[in-house]
């Protein structure tokens, strides 16, 4: 085959889709506008906070008429014999504000569980919003929906799982609970025996309820005191043992993977697993670097000196598909197996092939011995630079012109479609 078409050829094959070069494309600009530092949590966390505010201070007005109210609501037996509740409208909107500004704080460390409650109170104000639909303007609605929009859409760049984040969550999970519990028990106290008349009785027997200790000393008689005490006994069992689960499941994941596996995973998207430590590795990277793309090195050992970024570092045995797993090789845009070893990074593309990965692989071969049994690999692009040397040293000595189109075609093969190379 003529060396021009074989190299046009071996570069055909190694051609990215349109889909992958605009993939490629996004992620160049988001490394330009360094969007990974601050988008989209932090317009999200802003949008928000602005939500709650409008909440909270749309709801101060209408609390101004309701709190002398409060003063004269009494404890009774049934919710239909204390019509001041139909004025409390007010208050739902005012409790969700509260919880959006403080959800708002952990979005902004991309907290998996703060976006979690952010999407469910953000659900639940849309549905107060409809409710409320005639005294509220379509903007605030519409504003409403746009922001849940986002949370969905952005939803895998909210991953993060932390001790602060679950502390917050059972903070306010269970400030929220004995509120519900408090007021809920004084409100229906005429329907307990004895009768609960303060906010002291109530808070006692909220505690003692939700803890199943159960004295006994005080006894809900009507129906509806007794369904309010079942709610909050299932109510107190899920918060207390979510709670507790938040705060304790991320030390405890944080600290058996350190132990266990030893191991980060990468979360990342359209980038590069680099596979190599050498020179020629090192070179690789730096270039791709320079063009703004992102790239993770995957190497046996640690390099020393370390010459990349701790956080583009995967150690760890490259022909292990959880290793290249951990690296994001299924979301890459391509696998570079650029060890000094062919059989190593033969056994890297064969690697990479069984897990069925999307993107495109490259291996680095040291001697033409082995062209045709990395070639059997399935490999997408084969590239020799020490073939390259060696011509490029020998042309020189014997005075022979330079053919660019035949150094290519010996440095870069096509895996599938390239004349088989004669062995030494």
């Amino acid at each position: 085959m003529p060396p021009r078409k074989q190299v046009l050829r071996a570069l055909e094959s190694f051609r990215f889709s349109p889909w992958q070069r605009l993939r490629r494309s996004g992620t160049r600009l988001r490394a330009i506008l360094q969007l990974d530092q601050w988008f989209p949590h932090i317009p999200l966390a802003l949008a928000v906070a602005a939500l709650g505010s409008i909440s909270v201070l749309g709801s101060l007005p209408k609390l101004q008429g309701v709190i002398p109210e409060l003063s004269l609501i009494t404890p009774s037996a049934n919710l239909s014999e204390m019509p001041v509740l139909s004025e409390l409208g007010a208050i739902p909107s005012l409790v969700t504000g509260i919880i959006l500004l403080i959800m708002a704080v952990g979005l902004l460390l991309r907290s998996r569980l703060a976006w979690i409650i952010t999407t469910l109170i953000a659900i639940i104000d849309l549905a107060l919003l409809f409710h409320h639909y005639q005294h509220l303007s379509t903007a605030l609605v519409a504003f409403n929906g746009f922001i849940l929009l986002l949370l969905l859409l952005f939803r895998r760049h909210f991953s993060r799982s932390s001790v602060a984040a679950g502390t917050l969550f059972a903070f306010l999970s269970v400030l929220l609970l004995m509120t519900y519990a408090v007021f809920g028990a004084y409100l229906l106290g005429a329907g307990f025996s004895p009768q609960i008349n303060s906010l002291i009785t109530a808070l006692y027997f909220s505690i003692v309820t939700m803890s199943t200790v159960g004295y006994g000393d005080i006894v809900p008689k009507s129906p509806d005191a007794r369904l309010f005490v079942v709610s909050i006994i299932i109510l107190g069992i899920t918060v207390f043992a979510t709670s507790i689960s938040a705060v304790i499941v991320p030390l405890l994941n944080g600290r058996m993977q350190r132990i266990l596996l030893g191991e980060k995973k990468s979360t990342w998207s359209d980038h590069y697993v680099l596979v190599g430590d050498n020179l020629f590795a090192q070179n690789t990277y730096r270039a791709l670097r320079r063009r703004r793309l992102r790239v993770l090195v995957v190497a046996l050992n640690r390099p020393e000196p370390l010459w990349l970024p701790e956080e583009d570092l995967f150690v760890g045995d490259p022909t292990d598909p959880q290793m290249l797993a951990r690296a994001g090789a299924m979301r890459a845009l391509a696998v570079l197996a650029l060890r000094n070893d062919d059989s190593e990074n033969a056994f890297i593309v064969l690697t990479a092939k069984e897990m069925g990965i999307p993107g495109k692989t490259v291996a680095l071969v040291s001697s033409q011995r082995h062209l045709r049994r990395l070639q059997q690999t399935g490999v997408d692009l084969l590239i020799a630079p020490e073939v390259l040397g060696s011509q490029l040293l020998i042309r020189s000595l014997l005075g022979e012109k330079l053919d660019d189109e035949e150094l290519l075609a010996e440095i870069f093969t096509d895996s599938g479609h390239t004349d088989p190379m004669p062995t030494e």
